[in-house]
């Protein structure tokens, strides 16, 4: 049998000298999976499976730098409380004050738009006009458009839509107030005082995190994300045909560039760092004031009152922080139940390019779980709630 280093540089020779099982293999990898188990005094890997990379033959592990998709809208929230309580955010304040320039839904001019309606997704804010804003244009630009709006609910009216666009405006402000890029600025609030190897779209990480990059596969086999092959990538997306050259621009100007809705890079036991963080209270790191702000449900599911990022009530969003996902709360229409066990727990999911991940605690045990799967097949839907069955069995796994 063929050494698997050996089989994957053979498989990726070409038709000539590729095996032919090579085909057979491509089809039947499984996923990468990799679950910690965190409490509030420790962290312990329980399993790292499949491949980083496939091409290489690299076994994932859980020190391996993947992108967590969703999970970083919970950590870019940290940032945010992190500069409240510097008193140079209010999250009730009209984030015109801190942009420069007015941000209102063109349906309701009246009704100004905070960074606690942004968190929470309701903002009226939708994704329709699209929250990938390349180097070059500005977020203001991209707000003029009236599709980024939902001109049938207000700001604040209890109204919730999952939208990605929410960050970029959020990103916006932070570097607004503090004149510093939102990388450099995470790196500065969030991960550098907790002392972890992560960063928002490459930017940031250590060499060593470079070349331990988890490869994003979809279900059909195909790279997704963050196939690196050795090389920096550029951190920012651009348009087509232009440099990747950050040096003129001014901060502010567009908070989309380093993905703040979902671009952070962080393997699985510094996820869990950040959990334990919050398993404890936000002790050390956040006010007692910003932690109950930051957990507490800002918006509840009746069954007709929001939209789930696919457009739809599925109740997979039932109780919602600032950036923050409660589950197991019960409620009209919800089906937030990926933990068999039923009981409560808050983070977040993540959800992009074929990976599915999760950070979620107990707050009344303050144990918890860090995880990511890969090649998830969208349409493998759970059995007793509205999350994948790919998540449904990491989650039985971790509770044995």
């Amino acid at each position: 049998m063929l050494r698997p280093m050996l089989f994957a540089l053979l498989c990726l020779a070409g038709p000539a000298l590729a095996p032919p099982a090579c085909h057979a293999q491509e089809a039947r990898v499984g996923p990468a999976t990799v679950a910690v188990a965190f409490d509030r005094d420790r962290i312990r890997p329980l399993f790292a499976e499949g491949l980083a990379d496939r091409a290489q033959g690299r076994p994932v592990t859980a020190q391996d730098p993947v992108r967590i998709a969703s999970v970083s809208k919970l950590v870019t929230t940290l940032g945010v409380m992190r500069l409240v309580d510097q008193g140079r955010l209010e999250l009730d304040r009209d984030v015109s004050d801190y942009l420069g320039w007015p941000l209102r839904n063109p349906a309701f001019p009246d009704r100004p738009i905070t960074l606690r309606l942004l968190l929470s997704h309701q903002s009226s804010l939708t994704d329709e006009a699209d929250y990938i804003i390349p180097l070059g244009e500005t977020l203001r630009t991209r707000l003029a458009d009236p599709r980024a709006w939902d001109p049938g609910h207000a700001p604040g009216s209890g109204w919730f839509r999952y939208t990605n666009l929410n960050f970029p405006v959020v990103a916006s402000v932070m570097e607004r107030v503090t004149g510093e890029r939102f990388d450099r600025l995470m790196a500065r609030l969030v991960l550098a005082p907790l002392r972890i190897d992560a960063c928002f779209n490459w930017s940031g990480c250590s060499p060593a995190a470079l070349n331990r990059a988890v490869v994003l596969y979809r279900a059909t086999g195909e790279v997704a994300r963050d196939d690196l092959r050795g090389a920096v990538p550029c951190p920012v997306a651009t348009a087509e045909g232009a440099p990747c050259d950050l040096s003129t621009y001014r901060p502010g100007d567009n908070g989309a560039l380093f993905s703040p809705q979902g671009g952070l890079r962080i393997a699985m036991v510094d996820l869990a760092r950040i959990g334990r963080m919050l398993a404890r209270g936000g002790r050390g790191f956040l006010s007692a004031r910003s932690f109950a702000a930051l957990t507490a449900a800002q918006w509840r599911f009746d069954g007709t009152n929001g939209l789930d990022e696919d457009g739809t009530p599925s109740g997979f969003f039932c109780a919602y922080g600032l950036a923050l996902q409660r589950l197991g709360e019960g409620g009209r229409g919800c089906r937030d139940g990926v933990f068999a066990d039923g009981r409560v727990r808050w983070g977040h999911a993540g959800d992009a390019y074929g990976l599915r991940s999760g950070l979620w605690f107990d707050p009344a045990t303050g144990r918890g779980l860090a995880f990511f799967t890969t090649a998830v097949d969208p349409a493998d839907r759970g059995t007793r709630s509205a999350f994948t069955a790919a998540e449904e069995r990491v989650t039985d796994r971790a509770g044995r």
